[in-house]
């Protein structure tokens, strides 16, 4: 398999398992599927990531996420 092969695999696999974890969360039902909301959040998530309040933000949203892949549920 050709290196370009393998790194698009790799890009794809990675894509898919972000948007497992986007459908795991439960923000597709909760949201309708209406994709301009999910990307909205996205984008209020990566605005608080760039602010003062990000290392609040990230410590308090691992914890949540930690907890919730040990217990093998979403909240």
């Amino acid at each position: 398999m050709r290196d370009w092969q393998v790194e698009r695999r790799r890009r794809t696999r990675h894509l898919i398992e972000l948007g497992g974890l986007v459908v795991k969360s439960g923000v597709v039902e909760l949201t309708g599927d209406d994709r301009a909301v999910i990307y909205g959040a996205l984008l209020w998530m990566a605005n608080k990531l760039r602010s003062e309040e990000s290392e609040q933000a990230r410590a308090l949203w691992k914890a949540k996420g930690t907890q919730a892949f040990e217990e093998g549920r979403h909240e």
